[in-house]
């Protein structure tokens, strides 16, 4: 038996079928509404402090959700402020400029009637003036000898340049380099006293009276820095 479709009935299918595309398409797009994103003013998903998107549409509210719909627009990138760049480190202070001053120092050796060796005194003296001359910088040590006029003239040259020989020794022996120690020997002919104050025979008193011209005087003078 061949069935057949009436005018009727094929209208009638046709009607069907359309209203089962609209209802389909209407629930597809409500479907996607429901799924929409809400965007801020520059295109960007509104998200939570955690990570959710908010969706909105057809549904009774806005919620939200973990994921964002795979059609949306893809969020603006945050601007990251770069890190402040460490501080330089503070420079150290200059140095203050090394200042120079110019120094001069002598000192006076004394020794006994007819001896060239040296006194206790005579080496604290020394010493003293090796310790005052330090960093000092200098061409040379001047030393000069001298005798009293008691005994021969000859003689008192010999002894002027034995005391001399003296003193440059200890100041070699406490460190100053021995070309710097310029020597002379003058005897008897520079006495530091006048005839007219010692007259006495070869006597204690008059041995006494000769003592400033049995000496060895040591001079310096240089720059240094300033203490």
């Amino acid at each position: 038996m061949r069935s057949t479709f009436t005018k009727k009935q094929a209208a009638l299918a046709l009607a069907c079928t359309l209203a089962l595309g609209v209802v389909s398409a209407t629930a597809n797009a409500q479907d996607i509404n429901e799924k929409a994103l809400v965007v801020n003013t520059r295109g960007g998903a509104i998200m939570s402090g955690t990570g959710l998107c908010w969706h909105g549409g057809f549904g009774p509210a806005p919620s939200w959700t973990e994921g964002c719909h795979p059609y949306a627009p893809v969020p603006l990138a945050r601007h990251v402020a770069p890190e402040p760049a460490p501080a330089p480190e503070a420079m150290a202070e200059a140095a203050p400029p090394q200042v120079w001053e110019k120094v001069a120092f002598d000192a006076n050796v004394l020794f006994d009637s007819d001896k060239s060796n040296l006194r206790a005194a005579g080496r604290d003296t020394l010493d003293q003036f090796v310790d005052k001359i330090h960093g000092l910088d200098s061409r040379s040590i001047m030393a000069v000898g001298y005798a009293d006029r008691m005994g021969s003239e000859s003689s008192n040259q010999v002894l002027s340049e034995e005391r001399v020989d003296a003193v440059k020794a200890y100041l070699v022996s406490r460190g100053v380099a021995a070309n710097r120690v310029q020597t002379s020997a003058w005897g008897e002919t520079r006495p530091d006293t006048f005839p007219a104050e010692c007259q006495d025979a070869n006597n204690a008193k008059n041995v006494a009276c000769m003592q400033p011209d049995r000496h060895v005087l040591i001079e310096i003078s240089g720059i240094r820095i300033a203490q």
